[in-house]
């Protein structure tokens, strides 16, 4: 019989999408009055609009250490990963490169691009889930039309040291394009220092609207198009901006620009506090990526003898919302690539958890999370144990 008595109302799953903060509310309903024209208008209310537009344009460029001629918005991450995949590859022929584990908006745009000749190879990761760079010079870099990597993992939260690949991808003339969507708004991102050739990001990642996001694609490149049938964006992508979104988008990088380090702080303390706790009443347990960079606001945790689906069910019923990983590829009983490429075992994979915080959790919600979890964790592996000894 369940041991917890109560039900609580705490969410765990900030990498998956994230509450809209009140002051991006509050500057889209202004937007949604004021600049609800098509910005490509001539009259005053579409070069209303087109001012809000452009100058988000700036602040994001000013944020994310761009130019703001290399600020494509779009309508989120998949779309623009989806864009630099086909627009790096149409009509070539060659490899793309990238990680396991890599987001499936890119995984099954890398497999698209297969239907027209190209193929893929996987670069290899260290067992915290890093580049393994004396690997990289082993790539058929001749035969390379792109790479893909992933700067911060949606499921461990490993950032990627990417400085390495970046003068590999540079010298060869290689396209680097980073999916950092789970990046911005967490951590710094400077896309001239990554110096990689295109940059996806999304809104919703970071306290900001769905359906919105930009692909950083760097001065003098060009894509073949993705979406035709306007002039929108310089050309490059067609379609009526949706001003009070990307205004809403801009408000929520600025806020997460502004208060960086109090987030940061904030987030790396309780996510720290969660999982010192959960190690210490649930051992033993298996932290993903710890002893890599990681994200302030992830904990990808294994319980071993305890099914990462089971715990997943049990949790969601006691009232805290996490995942097993990637909310997009969630339904899936088969280990994730990402730990297998780390040289998990299979059954650890399996075992694993992921908690992602945000800047709405507080210390009290961990401490109540915790004593859950591990009334759970203990439960599920006295149950565990009682099949097995059945089964002799």
């Amino acid at each position: 019989m369940n041991s917890v008595t109560s039900v609580a109302d705490i969410y765990f799953d900030n990498n998956a999408t994230t509450p809209l903060d009140d002051r991006v509310i509050e500057r889209m309903n202004e937007c949604w009055k004021t600049a609800f024209a098509n910005p490509g208008s001539q009259h005053s209310f579409g070069r209303a609009a087109r001012r809000v537009l452009e100058d988000s344009r700036e602040l994001i460029a000013e944020i994310l250490d761009a130019d703001a001629s290399e600020v494509i918005f779009t309508s989120g991450g998949t779309e623009s990963l989806n864009m630099a995949i086909h627009g790096f590859t149409f009509g070539r022929r060659g490899i793309i490169g990238s990680t396991a584990g890599e987001h499936p908006a890119v995984q099954q745009s890398i497999s698209q691009a297969g239907l027209s000749g190209l193929t893929s190879v996987t670069i290899p990761v260290t067992e915290f889930g890093t580049i393994d760079d004396n690997s990289l010079q082993h790539l058929p870099w001749p035969e390379l039309r792109l790479v893909c990597l992933l700067l911060a993992h949606n499921e461990t939260g490993v950032v990627q040291d990417a400085h390495r690949l970046s003068q590999l991808c540079l010298e060869a003339r290689v396209p680097l394009l980073l999916d950092a969507v789970q990046a911005v708004g967490k951590i710094p991102v400077s896309f001239r220092k990554l110096q990689a050739t295109a940059l996806a990001a999304a809104s919703h990642k970071f306290h900001g609207p769905r359906g919105v996001g930009i692909l950083l694609l760097r001065q003098g490149v060009k894509l073949a198009p993705f979406l035709v049938g306007g002039h929108q964006e310089s050309g490059r992508r067609a379609g009526t901006e949706s001003v009070p979104l990307i205004a809403g988008m801009t408000k929520a990088l600025e806020l997460w620009h502004k208060e960086q380090s109090q987030r940061t702080l904030c987030l790396q303390t309780i996510r720290d506090r969660l999982e010192q706790e959960l190690e210490a009443r649930c051992a033993p347990v298996v932290i993903h990526g710890r002893g890599a960079a990681r994200l302030p606001n992830t904990l990808s945790i294994a319980f071993p003898g305890v099914s990462g689906e089971a715990m997943l069910v049990n949790l969601h019923l006691a009232g805290i919302a996490c995942s097993l990983g990637s909310t997009c590829a969630s339904g899936s009983a088969e280990p994730a690539p990402a730990l297998l490429a780390m040289g998990l075992d299979p059954e650890i994979s399996k075992s694993s958890v992921r908690f992602s915080l945000g800047c709405q959790n507080t210390p009290d919600e961990v401490d109540q999370a915790v004593l859950i979890i591990a009334d759970i964790v203990r439960r599920l592996r006295r149950e565990t144990g009682q099949k097995n000894s059945r089964s002799f």
